[in-house]
């Protein structure tokens, strides 16, 4: 796994965009050279520039930094209103309940688009008593692994932190129907109405 931006990585996005080295160190203010350095891996871009180069290549930052890109059909979801963020540098997890400008590790986080789940993104729901548990099938390694689990309901928002090595699994006590959220640190976040 990449612990950071790859150059191949960079290539590819900027040739998918139609963008030459030097048109995108134009948007980024800085050389060509710059760029040809990254892309042949005799130098990275700054953390400073990581968010502008995702916004310059139409990507997300997890995005960026993972190399795989996350067609995401749910672009325009606004959380109920609310925003999830995620830090790519320490794995911060932060929610507001509305529009809001948050940072961490010195770089400003976009609020998450969360997408429907794909077959290796899947959630098992069983409703237990006045308990919703919820699992994941999902590998729960070091390097890739879900950070959380989340439900929205009732005006309420309850979070459970997983780690690497434990189990992909919570439990939420329900309150009539509500969204639930998981975020997988290598494809982004996912929701299923409950």
């Amino acid at each position: 796994m990449n612990n950071y931006v790859t150059g191949a990585t960079i290539k590819r996005l900027r040739e998918k965009q139609g963008l030459t080295q030097s048109r995108l160190g134009e948007k980024l203010a800085i050389s060509d050279k710059t760029v040809s350095k990254w892309e042949t891996g005799k130098g990275f871009p700054d953390i400073s520039l990581i968010e502008p180069l995702a916004q310059v290549l139409g990507v997300s930052m997890p995005e960026l930094l993972s190399g795989e890109e996350i067609i995401n059909t749910n672009r325009a979801a606004n959380l109920l209103r609310s925003h999830l963020y995620v830090c790519p540098i320490c794995g911060n997890v932060l929610y507001a309940t509305g529009s809001a400008m948050i940072s961490c590790c010195g770089i400003t986080l976009p609020p998450l688009d969360a997408e429907a789940a794909d077959p290796d993104h899947a959630a098992v729901c069983t409703k237990i008593d006045d308990e919703l548990h919820v699992a994941v099938d999902h590998p729960m390694t070091k390097t890739h692994h879900l950070t959380f689990i989340a439900y929205l309901n009732g005006g309420r928002f309850e979070f459970v932190r997983l780690y690497p090595e434990g189990a992909a699994e919570a439990r939420f006590f329900t309150r009539g129907h509500g969204v639930l959220y998981w975020y997988c640190n290598h494809h982004g976040l996912f929701s299923q109405k409950i």
